[in-house]
């Protein structure tokens, strides 16, 4: 079954389950705010459109929100998003997917309901390297702030020893965006109930099942981007999965990854100290916007997959 047979299935039960939550009273509510809709094509590199809204119904759904902003075609009963704008997926692999606050959405859109201050975000972009992008890092600072689902989640920021100033660095970027922060050394733990940020070179961050997951590429983990040589150099991939630019010393990437039963955990690491401390300079709201992953080198920042030619 391919991908979008998939998802038209997901969307018609997503519809199913919201239509009977209705026809149980759970009608409009008292409404939310401050929240942001982001439209963007090939990754984020190119934006379509975005809206804030100061307040919205109490019943608002993802879908809603993305219909009253924008042009819809939909599929599938009105589940799948065919169409932003004009600008339209096609059987070749190229589809629109949905985040909110970062992290990608387990449902159809139709299901979905807005909280206050969330960050959502859709993104029309070729899947060939995977179907799956559990979490990117281009709604900062969310997850951080807002959380999941409405609720905000405690996060812990775990530094290996010879990454104090990094540390302190991604520490007080996630504590001035309002969101409180612990740290800790790397390697303690902080529990399945909370947001972790691994911060230190990939020799030693690699060994977490996070850094697991992208030593395994892509398909594994969503991030377009893996660490070779011992950790020495960062090799960026395209859309394809293809290795189209290799980085050394002073390479720093910023990059979320997740299992399908865990949240989202963000790795800011490097080739070496220099690379780390680069990486933690670079979180910030405006140099993190609309980014999947971000590469960090001594002369400038690369979006994450790379397209070919840069």
């Amino acid at each position: 079954m391919n991908r979008r047979a998939r998802i038209g299935l997901a969307a018609l039960a997503a519809i199913t389950v919201a239509a009977t939550a209705a026809g149980c009273g759970l009608g409009p509510g008292k409404g939310t705010g401050d929240v942001t809709l982001t439209v963007t094509r090939a990754f984020g590199q190119s934006r379509v459109g975005t809206v804030t809204r100061a307040s919205v119904p109490g019943s608002e759904t993802v879908m809603r929100m993305l219909e009253r902003s924008f042009r819809v075609q939909t599929r599938y009963g009105g589940g799948f998003v065919e169409s932003i704008d004009g600008q339209s997926g096609n059987p070749n692999r190229l589809d629109w997917f949905y985040y909110i606050n970062g992290i990608e959405a387990p449902i159809g859109a139709a299901g979905t309901a807005v909280h206050h201050g969330d960050r959502i975000w859709w993104d029309l972009h070729d899947w060939s390297a995977t179907n799956s992008v559990p979490a990117v890092v281009g709604s900062f600072p969310e997850p951080f702030l807002h959380g999941i689902g409405g609720r905000r989640l405690p996060t812990t920021v775990e530094c290996t020893p010879d990454a104090t100033a990094a540390c302190a660095t991604v520490a007080g970027a996630i504590g001035r965006s309002g969101a409180p922060v612990a740290r800790q050394l790397f390697g303690t733990g902080s529990g399945s109930d909370s947001l972790n940020v691994l911060v230190g070179p990939w020799r030693e961050l690699h060994t977490v099942i996070a850094g697991a997951l992208i030593e395994k590429g892509p398909a594994a983990s969503g991030v377009y981007a893996r660490f070779s040589a011992g950790g020495s150099t960062l090799q960026l991939l395209d859309p394809r999965g293809r290795v189209v630019r290799t980085l050394g010393a002073g390479a720093g990437l910023v990059a979320a990854t997740a299992t399908r039963s865990s949240k989202p955990t963000w790795l800011i690491t490097g080739t070496d100290a220099t690379g780390v401390r680069s990486a933690a300079a670079a979180l910030s709201t405006t140099r993190l916007a609309d980014r999947f992953a971000l590469a960090v080198t001594p002369t400038g920042d690369l979006p994450v997959p790379l397209q070919a030619g840069r």
